[in-house]
Formats: C-alpha cells, structure tokens, sequence
C-alpha cells in the first residue's frame, strides 16, 4: 500500500471515529436551573466542579440561569437547553404541549418548601377568612399558583374570574414581598425562600406548610426536580448517566453535611444575585424542604390533577404515562448500592 492511500485511509479513519464521538459525546451540555434553594444540587454542583468533573475534560457545561419555569421550557423547545432543573407544572405543561415529545424526567431534586403565609393584621385565622381576600402566587399556572386554587377551591370558594369575590393574583416573588408589606395583598402561597422572607420581613406568619395536605406521600411532594430534552437523552445516555452520578453524589453530601451545603449555597446565591440570604432566613426556609433525587412520581400525578381540574392542561387528562424516565438514575442508584426509585 503506498504512502499515499496509507494516509487518506489514516484520515477517514480518523472522521468516522470523531464523527462517532460527537454523536455521543457533545462538546458542550446546556445545563438549567434557577438561583434558588430548592435548586441545591444544581447551585452548588456547578460552583464546585461536580458536575463538570463528572462529566469529564472533553465537555464543557454551558449554564443558564432561570428565574421561571415556563422561560426554561420555552428554551427546550427552542433547542437552546439539553437539561434543567424545574418545577413539576411546567415540565407537566412542557409534556402535554409537545403531545409527549420533547422531555424526559429523570430524577427528583427537592421536596416541600412551599407554603401559605397570611399577614399577621389580615384577619385570618380559619380557612373561611379568605373570603373577599387576595392571595398572591408566582405566576400563572406555575407549581404554588396550581396548589392554591385547587385548596381554594376545596374550602368551597369561587375565584373572582369565576364570579366569586376571592382573588388569586400571579406576581413575581420580589413584588409579593413588596405588596405584603404595603398591605396590598392578604396572602401568598410561594415556595420558599419567599415563605421565610415574608415571615421574617413583612409580618407574616404561615398559615399552612404544603407538607400537610400530602397525606399520600407521607408529606412529600415535588417542588423541584430534574428533566432532559428526550432528543439529548436518547443521543446520550452515557452523559446523562454521569450527570446523574454527580446528581445523587451532590444530594447525598448536602444531606450528610448540611450546615457547609447551606455556605456555599448561600455564597453562591450571592454570585448570581448580588444578595446573600440572611442566616436565619436560609435556616428556616431550610428546613421545610428536603434535598432528594427520588422523583415523588405520585405527587406529580397530584399536581397534574389538580392542574386538569383548574382548567390548565385542556379538555381532556393528558396520558402521563411516558413523562419519566427512570431507567439511568435507578442503574446508578443499583451500582452505589442504593433503593431504586419507582
């Protein structure tokens, strides 16, 4: 064989196996999540190399800050983002909108860490009292907005849109703090740590941690967790399977040492913010919620009940029944020795 056709078939070997490498191994992952407590694993995974040390040299993570989860869905659709950390509505929203198409859920994240606060002068001391008031959410048909008109709806009450006097009323988090210390709003149903902040800064007192209305789940409920473009997935496994490695190593530690997760967390939050949040305020909002990579599938079947009951998911209950896939997160949890999920 001469010199010549030794080196063209040198250098076709060279793009079929570069070309095979890509398909697998992507040069860079589209990472999502949101600089929020109830994103730990994400938050502090990315400021300490976790993931990226997970992932290995030859990727590179591209992160990208959320504050919604609607805007983070929308970024899937669009091709813009491979995996996000997110609440349960809008991955539920994502699903029914592309017919089952476009995502994957893979593992859980947080639990808890959302609750109904009432200013301490509103006259509010009994389910009956939220006649004629307005109650705050973060945004329409988001994770708290979907659990408050459903409890609202199951102490009997009509919404103003349906001819009632009670309002429910979707503002960002920032401004429900605003407006509850004008006393422009009577209450707000929001995940934390908004819960602690309107405590500890606006005179509220909390009328009902979410914890308890999930008899069900022994009082767990998803208010975070991990989902994946199903085109990435299925492109991936290998990676995605890495990321999950790192996913339950990160919640393992946070939950064995939490006092140095809630540092770095906080120091963290402080990069991408601009404010840290005060120690006691991290401490409280803590503990209401607990950091998990199982799923809590049937609180997600909750919510999407609830979500088809207020009239967000269509004419018909959408078929749920592809939305996770489990397969990698319980291959890990087997190879360290851990229950798998269901």
């Amino acid at each position: 064989m001469t010199h010549h056709w030794k080196m063209f078939l040198l250098g076709a070997l060279v793009v079929v196996l570069c070309s095979c490498a890509s398909a697998t191994q992507p040069g860079v992952v589209r990472f999502g999540y949101f600089p929020n407590i109830t994103h730990a694993q994400a938050v502090i995974g990315i400021a300490d190399g976790t993931f990226a040390r997970a992932l290995g040299d030859n990727v590179k993570i591209d992160p990208k800050i959320f504050n919604a989860g609607p805007s983070a869905i929308e970024a899937l659709f669009a091709g813009q983002l491979d995996l996000t950390y997110i609440g349960p509505n809008p991955a539920i929203n994502g699903y029914v909108k592309s017919k089952g198409e476009a995502l994957r859920i893979i593992a859980g994240a947080t639990s808890g860490g959302a609750v109904l606060v009432v200013r301490s002068d509103a006259g509010i001391t009994s389910p009956a009292d939220f006649r004629g008031k307005k109650i705050a959410t973060p945004q329409l048909g988001n994770t708290q907005d979907v659990a408050a008109r459903a409890w609202l709806m199951n102490q009997g009450f009509k919404l103003k849109e349906q001819g009632g006097d009670t309002q429910v009323i979707p503002i960002a988090n920032p401004d429900i703090l605003t407006l509850f210390q004008k006393k422009e709003i009577d209450a707000a149903w929001v995940p934390e740590p908004w819960g602690a902040r309107l405590v500890r800064e606006a005179n509220g007192k909390i009328f009902l941690d979410e914890r308890e209305l999930w008899h069900a789940t022994r009082g767990e409920f998803v208010v975070a967790h991990v989902i994946v473009s199903t085109k990435f997935l299925k492109a991936n496994p290998e990676l995605v399977k890495k990321f999950l490695v790192a996913h339950v190593e990160l919640t393992q530690r946070i939950n064995a040492e939490p006092t140095s997760a809630k540092l770095k967390l906080n120091t963290e939050i402080q990069r991408l913010t601009g404010a840290a949040l005060p120690t006691a305020i991290l401490d409280d909002a803590w503990s209401r919620q607990t950091i998990t990579y199982d799923p809590i599938r049937a609180s997600l079947y909750g919510s999407a009940d609830a979500a088809f009951k207020l009239g967000f998911l269509g004419d018909t209950m959408p078929n749920l029944d592809n939305i996770y896939d489990l397969t990698l997160l319980n291959q890990v949890l087997k190879e360290k020795g851990l229950t798998v999920v269901q």
